[in-house]
């Protein structure tokens, strides 16, 4: 199939950024890996020690900084539909997270614990439809946050990716609900024509 203009300038622009460079030269799995390490090196938000869950994490990018940063220590479970290449100190779990099968297991693996952070970069496959993607986008990120206020310890955190746009502000209002503080995130990592930004929730309200 021929490439469009549009196509061969995302290529281009793909091939050329620096992140996905540095990502090729640094080990990493995907530029992705850069916003997390941006937004922690903020907010300190991935401890020794600490119970993660990565949700949406194929291709791995943020499970391989949680690792990297875990260095052996706490528990890493990662989640998604696809499949992912195994990482060391990552336990995947293929499937929704929403199935009793993925939860049960989940169960198991915590062992009673709660979680310290969960984090979310879900993403639908754009249409290019900017309302269709937009909701879905919210969509997701609505389902990160009810698993998280289910799990999540009483101090625990989490980082969710959301599109500035329709349903933005209704979701920040949800999560002032259910944390005590709330922050937006656009690490440098992120491009600036992108509508993403990721809200960080902090100390569950009961």
């Amino acid at each position: 199939m021929k490439r469009t203009r549009t196509s061969k300038a995302w290529l281009h622009e793909h091939v050329s950024d620096c992140y996905v460079q540095r990502a090729k030269a640094e080990g990493y799995r995907s530029r992705a890996a850069y916003k997390l390490l941006g937004i922690d090196a903020k907010d300190r938000l991935i401890l020794r020690g600490e119970r993660i869950v990565d949700l949406g994490a194929s291709p791995g990018g943020w499970s391989q900084v949680a690792a990297r940063k875990l260095a052996g220590s706490g528990k890493l479970i990662a989640v998604d539909l696809l499949e992912m290449t195994p990482l060391s100190g990552v336990t995947f779990l293929r499937g929704d997270f929403r199935d009793e099968s993925v939860l049960q297991r989940l169960t198991e693996l915590l062992a009673g614990e709660k979680l310290g952070l969960v984090l979310s970069d879900m993403s639908p496959n754009i249409s290019g439809v900017a309302l269709s993607d937009q909701a879905r986008v919210m969509h997701l990120a609505e389902l990160a946050l009810d698993f998280a206020v289910n799990w999540l310890k009483p101090d625990g955190a989490l980082l969710v990716k959301v599109f500035q746009g329709y349903g933005y502000e209704q979701f920040v209002e949800q999560m002032r609900q259910n944390f005590r503080q709330v922050a937006s995130r656009k690490p440098d990592a992120s491009r600036d024509r992108s509508p993403e930004i990721y809200l960080l929730g902090k100390y569950l309200r009961f």
